[in-house]
């Protein structure tokens, strides 16, 4: 071998090495860099909304795996003391911390005093943060209330609760998880609300999914009577926007459906479900709104609000927070009083 070639191995030798020792560096920075981004990330998820009370973690382990929660206790608890719990279930993209932020509704429920429940999805049930309310066929959605229902349990036996003052509430696919939970689980809730989600019974795969969120409807008087076979249904609120360009406008038209076909299934044979007149309001410069209600005789059935030019956010939420729009009416509130009325009937 000549000292050429002996020199020119060296050469693409010592370039070999270089090139390596280059790249593991530049790998281990990359590794270093989205560590730090996912430690960023995580703890942004965990951060505890401003505002008196107490935020605290918890978990619910079952045979769908795990699911994190956050609590949020009011400050100044009294002796014998027995709060309501209102469980809140947040859309894609969001956390149970951005979700409380966006909503406010610590600083509602401090004032209100009621004990509030933020079950979280895993990022690895769903890469979205959304919960799988439409995968009945794999089970996904089933295992998923179960595991809501396990931390909805320990919470009544850790904390103050009032087992007859308990109501689910959500946005978007949380709004459409907390319905089937309220469907599946009717006698443990006085109240479910629906912000901008999908009823029950529209999809069973993510593929269906994305149909029924656009609009593309089944039959939701069949959903209901496949799934009404128990105690009633809780009283439902709806709020959507007419812009809502996520999911369809036309999901909270057959929410209703589904809910009065669900009302007439268990009442007397010429009870009717009559809807009242539409009302239209707005408060300063906010969205204007129209709400109408649903009752069989006495008992409400539905409350649905129709808010103009909200798009697929929480209306009235904190505008440094995604899906939240400070310009529409105070979803909270409505919520709020709904909720309330329901516990005192």
């Amino acid at each position: 071998m000549s000292i050429w070639t002996r020199s020119l191995q060296r050469s693409f030798g010592q370039a070999a090495r270089s090139q390596m020792q280059a790249g593991a560096k530049a790998l281990k920075q990359s590794l270093k860099q989205s560590m730090k981004s996912v430690q960023v990330a995580q703890a942004k998820r965990a951060r505890a909304p401003a505002g008196p009370g107490d935020w605290l973690p918890g978990i619910a382990m079952g045979a769908g795996g795990a699911r994190q929660f956050r609590v949020f206790r009011p400050p100044g608890l009294r002796p014998g003391e027995r709060l309501p719990l209102l469980v809140m279930l947040h859309g894609c993209g969001q956390s149970a911390s951005s979700f409380a932020q966006s909503t406010r509704m610590n600083a509602l429920a401090a004032r209100e005093r009621c004990l509030l429940l933020y079950p979280e999805q895993d990022l690895i049930a769903n890469p979205q943060g959304c919960w799988n309310w439409f995968a009945t066929r794999s089970g996904k959605a089933q295992a998923e209330v179960a595991l809501i229902m396990q931390a909805i349990d320990q919470v009544c036996l850790l904390y103050p609760v009032d087992p007859q003052r308990v109501a689910v509430a959500g946005m978007s696919a949380g709004a459409s998880m907390a319905a089937l939970l309220a469907t599946r689980h009717p006698e443990r809730f006085k109240a479910v609300v629906m912000h901008s989600g999908v009823p029950p019974g529209e999809a069973h795969s993510s593929l269906s999914a994305m149909g029924a969120m656009k609009g593309r409807r089944k039959a939701a008087p069949m959903a209901a009577g496949a799934m009404a076979l128990g105690p009633a249904w809780p009283p439902l609120l709806l709020i959507h926007g007419c812009q809502d360009s996520v999911v369809s406008p036309e999901n909270a038209q057959a929410a209703v459906q589904l809910w009065c076909a669900a009302a007439r299934l268990g009442a007397a044979a010429n009870a009717e479900v009559k809807a009242g007149p539409a009302r239209r309001s707005q408060r300063g410069q906010r969205y204007a709104m129209t709400t109408t209600d649903y009752k069989l005789g006495a008992r409400s059935v539905v409350s649905l609000v129709e808010v103009d030019r909200l798009a697929h956010a929480w209306s009235g939420g904190a505008k440094s927070q995604a899906f939240s729009d400070p310009c529409g009416p105070d979803a909270s509130r409505l919520l709020w009083r709904f909720v309330a009325q329901q516990f005192a009937a």
